[in-house]
């Protein structure tokens, strides 16, 4: 028996730091990837589909999403089964009680609304774990396992959602999923595969074959290490699995650090970032430490102006940036000023120097200075 596993769609996702052209083509991105898991599902020859949970960001997305969503989901030639996780939850406001879904659902979708098996196959059924709160304070997997009727000799698989204890650094959390249970239900052979959503990056839980996260399939930031998967799953009588990860999405999100002392520093930076392919598609945060002088800072400035055009995002980490503007001598007289504006800009150079607080509203008033010298 086959089947794709996915989840953490995020459908109707929007991310700050991305321009509106960009935003527009990330969203088209989330839409097209639902599209490329049902190619990867009809060619792979699966029986059914598991999205588990989070298909949607929230239940609160603009209905041209919704309507976007269900029109890619009705190009599945296989049962989807799609199980409502904690941005997306069955509660009285789901989007999935919404108008917009009751009337246009593609017939073979199904919400999983309950832990009642669903048979997807002869001798294949899926049992569920929905959320129906944001917050539900109990492990929802176990409860699911619990509530769900004695087999009948039928091959399960578990479909939840939510962070496992074994992976969460806060342990007393009353939502974990607690990977000994799972354990225990798979090795008595009351399920088979334990398909999970959540995590954005595809992986086993502690080096399990049998319990899974598949990831997003559009990478959604920075931290996460494999996203932009979705699995084909096989399964025989056995109780034996097999995955393997097929690719998704095309959008990429790198970090890049850099020690910035001089013009030479700055054209190794230009360089890497010139060698970064589909960067309408890359997501880009640096990281600068160093210190450079008032005309290597404004060539600086000029390159992330540029590179920030090509990419479909290029900032600065906050946190994770202290790159300073040291001025000497040579780059004050650069500016051709005299009397009070000199005095002044020697002022400003000493303040940038120090530690105080308002050495970094110094820096940048020099930068000022330095554009406005240079625009005359």
């Amino acid at each position: 028996m086959r089947f794709l596993h996915t989840a953490d769609w995020h459908l109707g996702m929007t991310r700050r730091f991305l321009p509106p052209d960009a935003q527009a083509r990330y969203a088209d991105a989330r839409i097209q990837a639902v599209r490329d898991m049902a190619a990867i599902a009809e060619s792979e020859g699966c029986s059914f589909v598991l999205a588990c949970g989070d298909i949607f960001d929230s239940n609160h997305v603009d209905r041209q999403v919704v309507v976007r969503a269900l029109d890619a989901m009705s190009t599945f030639t296989v049962p989807l089964l799609i199980l409502p996780g904690n941005h997306d939850p069955l509660d009285a406001g789901s989007v999935y009680r919404s108008r917009t879904v009751q009337e246009r659902l593609p017939p073979g979708v199904r919400i999983i609304a309950d832990s009642d098996p669903v048979a997807v196959a002869p001798g294949i059924e899926v049992i569920g774990a929905p959320w129906h709160t944001r917050r539900p304070g109990y492990d929802v997997a176990a409860r699911a396992l619990e509530d769900a009727p004695p087999g009948g000799g039928a091959l399960r698989v578990m479909a939840a959602h939510g962070a496992v204890d074994v992976l969460s650094p806060d342990v007393d959390d009353p939502d974990l999923i607690h990977v000994a249970a799972l354990r225990t239900a798979l090795d008595s052979g009351a399920i088979a595969y334990v398909a999970l959503g959540d995590r954005h990056s595809a992986g086993t839980v502690d080096d399990d074959a049998r319990i899974r996260y598949p990831g997003t399939p559009v990478s959604t930031d920075h931290g996460e290490v494999d996203p932009g998967k979705a699995l084909v799953v096989d399964l025989d009588g056995s109780g034996a699995v097999t995955v393997s990860e097929h690719s998704i999405g095309s959008w990429v999100f790198r970090r890049l650090e850099a020690r910035l002392e001089g013009r030479g520093d700055i054209d190794a930076l230009e360089a890497r970032l010139d060698g970064i392919a589909d960067k309408q598609r890359t997501v880009v945060r640096l990281a600068l430490v160093g210190s450079l002088s008032m005309a290597d800072d404004a060539h600086l400035r000029a390159v992330l102006s540029d590179n920030g055009d090509l990419f479909a995002s290029l900032t600065l980490s906050e946190g994770r940036s202290d790159l300073a503007v040291a001025a000497e001598d040579a780059d004050l007289d650069s500016l051709g000023l005299s009397g009070y504006a000199r005095e002044g800009a020697a002022e400003l150079v000493e303040r940038a120097a120090g530690g105080d607080p308002g050495a970094g509203v110094a820096q940048d008033a020099l930068r000022l200075l330095y554009r406005l010298t240079r625009s005359t």
